[in-house]
């Protein structure tokens, strides 16, 4: 893939974050692309308060559906992008789904886990280590993440004032 395919696929997976934003989860998006055909597999954002499950991450949601459109629960030679690092449970589907390649946007130090964290993809007992190509269109994945969690803190902090 190009570095224009890489920003297109990443614009797309940013509206997919904006579209959980719009729902009250956290944005972010993720989109599965086949490189051979350059086609979208499947799209989705976050939506572990929507749907209550705990694993509804846009990774996980959109690795499913790519699983159920190929009829295979093997991933071989896709490409993930998505507009926050991966999560511990998201690089273990990635790596279990064996997808072969992951593109980022924004850094998660807190809760990233594949160059944060545990960085998963580099113990010995992962099975599968994709290509990983960080920072696309990192600005604005981190940008919106920002301005989510800013407006929810002044939400919280109006909420705790006018109740005294």
């Amino acid at each position: 893939m190009t570095d224009a395919q890489d920003r297109l696929y990443m614009q797309q997976a940013l509206a997919e974050a904006q579209a959980a934003s719009s729902r009250g989860e956290v944005p972010v998006g993720a989109v599965l692309v086949d490189p051979v055909s350059d086609t979208v597999i499947a799209r989705s954002g976050n939506a572990p308060i929507g749907i209550d499950d705990p694993t509804a991450h846009a990774e996980i949601l959109a690795i499913r559906d790519g699983c159920y459109a190929r009829g295979n629960y093997r991933l071989t030679g896709l490409t993930l992008y998505v507009t926050l690092e991966p999560c511990t449970m998201c690089a273990g589907a990635i790596s279990n789904a064996r997808i072969g390649r992951v593109v980022y946007g924004a850094s998660d130090p807190k809760g990233g886990a594949v160059d944060s964290g545990v960085q998963f993809f580099q113990s010995p007992t992962c099975h599968h280590k994709p290509e990983v190509t960080r920072g696309v269109m990192e600005g604005e994945s981190a940008a919106m993440l920002k301005a989510f969690f800013r407006a929810r803190r002044k939400k919280t902090s109006r909420k705790k004032t006018s109740t005294g």
